[in-house]
């Protein structure tokens, strides 16, 4: 898969459109050496993760996930729906053994019928909408309807011209199954992610980029954002995903969705703003805006001027003398200048670009006495756990006027995931 593509997956399901949005992860287990359930779910209360979806039904994971309160979807591997889609009997066996036999201990929220069957599995897309009616069918016989949901997850290549997301619809090709489909089912949610690693195809494969783009997703779910169509209706979403897979087969980048290695230890830090929860044991939240290696010098000098003018940042630690003069470049004053605009805005989408010369990082840019806003330095503030930059100083227009040449302001570019919703 591209990794200039963002990858998401539609997944059409029944849920309710009213409540908060929340945060839960996906746990696939092409992993060596994958952690024992019991490991597994240890790392999920550790971490404070509410929400999962299973590949599988995996009963000795169902077992693991009883009282803890943790909510779950499983799902129904591509290889069975041939069979349950043809055979309510087959259904309903599915459901007493991977469903029934674990609740109320187990928490099942959810059932997704196959995963991305019409693009994966074509021979099966016929009976895709039987065995989706046949699972209901049992769930409502078990008297469970109310409390679990059925849903079947699309890749997102079902979707023809996709940006902007108004403009998106489906491809007419599966008209015969996508509409008895949406007449089932009543609602969407997402579920996305970006590799950490790429091979020399994928540069866009990074660490930073994968914080990045997961902690707007976050931010975008949690502060019931909505999409575009549906503006203030929560949209769940479950971050793709909890392990780094290394038996996967394809590009690098298909090895490194996940937030933790198979030992558990972070592959990067990743917080739940907005939520006073934290992935990855980060309680800090650091990120930092700084010059790209490669950016043009009369941009960066142009984006220094800015901020330190109209941007309203306190450049006076460039001055002669003082902390962060030392070293005299532009590229070194710039990394200064709209990394502290970047944190006065509080690390608001679209305020580290500065016409493509700067990038997102989680290195700390501080050296020697030179202290980063955002690094909990001394030069730093916090407010409800936010850094902040401080406050401009008096003497910032006129002792370094020298720097602002004006106009220029930094281009809007959000990496928050806009999630595409069916209009029905």
């Amino acid at each position: 898969m591209a990794v200039f593509m963002i990858f998401y997956m539609l997944v059409i399901i029944a849920l309710p459109a009213h409540g908060d949005a929340f945060i839960g992860v996906n746990i696939g287990t092409d992993v060596t050496n994958m952690p024992s359930p019991t490991e597994v779910v240890a790392l999920l209360k550790a971490q404070g993760i509410q929400h999962v979806r299973l590949y599988d039904a995996d009963r000795a994971m169902l077992r693991a996930l009883a009282n803890t309160g943790i909510r779950v979807i499983v799902s129904v591997p591509n290889d069975q729906i041939l069979g349950i889609g043809q055979s309510n009997a087959t259904a309903a066996n599915w459901v007493a053994r991977n469903v029934i036999a674990h609740v109320p201990a187990t928490n099942i929220t959810a059932i997704a019928v196959g995963s991305e069957v019409l693009t994966s599995l074509p021979n099966a897309a016929p009976v895709l909408v039987s065995a989706l009616k046949f699972i209901q069918a049992a769930l409502v016989a078990a008297n469970l309807d109310q409390q679990i949901k059925v849903s079947t997850p699309h890749s997102s290549s079902v979707i023809l011209d996709s940006f902007p997301p108004s403009q998106a619809f489906f491809n007419k090709t599966w008209d015969p199954v996508m509409v008895p489909l949406l007449n089932f089912l009543q609602s969407t949610v997402t579920e996305s992610g970006w590799p950490s690693k790429g091979d020399s195809s994928e540069p866009d494969a990074t660490v930073d980029n994968a914080n990045t783009y997961n902690s707007n997703l976050i931010r975008h779910v949690l502060n019931n954002s909505g999409t575009p169509k549906q503006p203030g209706i929560a949209v769940s979403t479950y971050i793709y995903e909890l392990y780094n897979e290394d038996l996967k087969s394809g590009p690098v980048s298909e090895n490194n969705w996940g937030l933790f290695y198979a030992s558990g230890a972070q592959v990067y830090t990743l917080h739940l703003t907005n939520s006073g929860t934290v992935f990855a044991n980060d309680t800090t939240n650091q990120t930092f805006c700084v010059a790209k290696s490669n950016a043009d010098s009369k941009m960066l000098q142009a984006a220094l001027d800015w901020a330190c003018g109209p941007g309203k940042v306190d450049c006076s630690p460039l001055l002669q003398g003082q902390s962060c003069y030392e070293p005299n470049s532009v590229a070194s004053h710039a990394t200064y200048a709209i990394n502290s605009y970047y944190q006065q805005m509080a690390k608001s989408a679209g305020t580290c670009d500065f016409k493509g010369v700067a990038s997102i990082t989680t290195t700390n840019p501080s050296h020697g006495s030179c202290i980063f806003s955002g690094s909990g330095g001394k030069n730093v503030t916090s407010v409800n756990g936010t850094a902040l930059a401080p406050s401009t100083n008096s003497t910032n227009s006129g002792c370094l006027s020298q720097y602002y040449n004006g106009g220029f302001f930094t281009s809007t570019v959000i990496l928050t995931l806009i999630l595409s919703v069916v209009v029905l």
